[in-house]
């Protein structure tokens, strides 16, 4: 997996002490959620950003913002920024806080239950 790690430390510090903060390697990079909900992530050198079909429009008409398309097709709700529009802190805390915005807004997602363990079986006659 591929991503500035620079620029996920400079988010990180920005988003570490939230409650209900996490990370997850996603989308080929790493991703930070907030109560289980995905946030923002970097892949490669671009920001990632989860900003929801709302402000889709409005977000994508700020300098810097692209629709995020990595399938080929336009994921509606997020998009990436690049590296050029990020190294500013206030830009960087600016887009943040618009994802952020978004996933707070949302309700939290519960824990996924570990999956059982398949039990092995014996055959008859085996010996143990």
């Amino acid at each position: 997996m591929a991503f500035d790690e620079n620029l996920a430390g400079r988010v990180r510090e920005y988003m570490g002490t939230r409650p209900g903060y996490s990370e997850k390697k996603m989308f080929g990079g790493l991703c930070f959620l907030i109560n289980g909900n995905m946030c923002c992530g970097i892949n490669e050198q671009d920001l990632m950003l989860r900003v929801g079909p709302d402000l889709y429009d409005q977000t994508l008409a700020r300098p810097g913002a692209r629709p995020m398309d990595f399938t080929g097709r336009a994921l509606r709700g997020m998009v990436y920024v690049g590296p050029e529009h990020l190294q500013a802190a206030r830009a960087l805390t600016g887009w943040v806080d618009m994802a952020l915005g978004f996933v707070e807004s949302l309700p939290a997602k519960k824990p996924k239950k570990p999956k059982a363990r398949a039990k092995r079986s014996r055959a008859k006659g085996a010996r143990t």
